[in-house]
């Protein structure tokens, strides 16, 4: 099995890449959510997943290690397969997946073309133990893109807390009172703590 490829990027386009390591060139498929995050350099690594079937050996890439397991726990579900797996990972990133597997959200994984209601459903019944257990969401974070909540928690991090307690505590805080600021957010989990 091939885990990673690590080399000169030859070629890029929003679906795929060429890797050349060592004078052999890899062709491997990526999702949009990894085109982003692509290096501007010459010199990158990606995280990989070869899928074998009778007539072919696929390669995807990932730049992130969490986008990979993601990959493969929405392979593991019935009616999944690798090219909808790759637009679902192309249409939302990584973090909005499994908040939206996590807190069963149907209409986002819905939204997703080539996925309908029954096979959102899927997802979300055959993933979501897996993605509150590997990700440790006790209650998940409707508000990821708050930037009080990131600012509070690099400050409590800082401070010497542990970051898995500091973001239960201020997860509470902002389920409480959506508008704190980070000032408040702070002041709270540091009586929390």
């Amino acid at each position: 099995m091939i885990t990673h490829l690590q080399g000169k990027l030859v070629e890029k386009t929003p679906t795929q890449v060429v890797i050349d390591c060592n004078g052999v060139g890899y062709h491997v498929n990526i999702s949009l959510h990894t085109y982003s995050l692509l290096p501007n350099t010459d010199f990158i690594k990606l995280f990989t997943h070869l899928q074998i079937k009778e007539d072919a050996h696929t390669l995807f890439g990932f730049v992130e290690k969490s986008e990979k397991e993601i990959f493969k726990m929405l392979l593991s579900v019935s009616g999944i397969g690798a090219s909808i797996a790759r637009t679902m990972l192309s249409s939302l990133d990584p973090k909005q997946i499994t908040n939206a597997i996590a807190s069963g959200d149907v209409m986002t994984i819905q939204s997703i073309k080539g996925i309908g209601s029954k096979t959102a459903q899927r997802v979300i019944l055959d993933l979501k133990e897996k993605v509150l257990k590997l990700y440790d969401l006790d209650e998940v974070s409707m508000s990821q893109n708050n930037t009080n909540r990131d600012e509070a928690l690099s400050a409590l991090e800082v401070l010497g807390f542990v970051r898995k307690a500091s973001e239960k505590v201020i997860e509470k805080i902002i389920k409480e009172d959506p508008e704190a600021t980070v000032e408040s957010i702070i002041k709270k989990a540091l009586k929390s703590l």
